[in-house]
């Protein structure tokens, strides 16, 4: 799988039970960490826009590592979601949603996870048909025994919870109905990025990929 589609493919949530969250500093690592990724398991990696070699890095993979569905997280602006489009990002993930930011992700015609964090917010994405959304931050916005107690009153909304993931909780989130993948930032080390210890990421990836969503 290398492309998402709105409808034609069944979305963001069930391309791999977690998706690696990285922050990177060099986009000469981009290439060897995607396919580390890959190797490992992970297809989905998010890529977020929080360096001035993110868009590089987004880039890069999209050109070079067609296995890889490659998307930009921490898409905080309008202007964010256009250039992380025009960079080859397949999809996008907000850490949170105003009017303007959901009108420009909607715009670029990509799949997106738009950031909420309480049933309000939820809602309104329900209300606007999103029902893939990101629940951040998660550990401090009530872990999985808050997302638990959504299941019930909102039904049609599937989750992917990001912020405070590890390997030791993430089996927590995935057991819920309402969870179809986390995000972890623990499967790309700093020390291991820097050092090009792909075998190590790989090794993590694997680990992570044999995880099942509500098993």
């Amino acid at each position: 799988m290398n492309a998402l589609d709105n409808g034609a493919t069944p979305g963001i949530l069930s391309v791999a039970p977690v998706i690696p969250v990285v922050v990177l500093s060099d986009s000469g690592s981009a290439v060897p960490l995607a396919r580390a990724l890959v190797k490992g398991g992970l297809a989905a990696i998010e890529i977020t826009l929080r360096t001035e070699a993110a868009l590089p890095a987004i880039e890069r993979i999209a050109a070079e590592v067609p296995d890889a569905v490659v998307g930009a997280g921490t898409v905080t602006t309008a202007e964010q979601a256009r250039d992380a489009a025009r960079a080859g990002a397949a999809f996008l993930v907000s850490p949170g949603c105003t009017e303007r930011l959901h009108g420009a992700m909607a715009e670029t015609g990509l799949p997106y996870l738009p950031g909420v964090a309480t049933v309000s917010e939820a809602l309104a994405m329900l209300e606007r048909g999103v029902t893939e959304l990101k629940f951040f931050p998660a550990s401090a916005a009530g872990g999985a025994g808050y997302l638990k107690s959504l299941a019930s009153p909102l039904p049609r909304a599937r989750f992917c919870p990001t912020g405070g993931i590890t390997a030791a909780n993430a089996p927590d989130y995935l057991s819920l109905p309402n969870v179809g993948c986390v995000g972890g930032s623990w499967l790309t080390p700093a020390d291991a990025v820097e050092t090009g210890d792909w075998e190590r990421i790989s090794a993590l990836a694997g680990e992570a990929a044999a995880l099942r969503p509500n098993g």
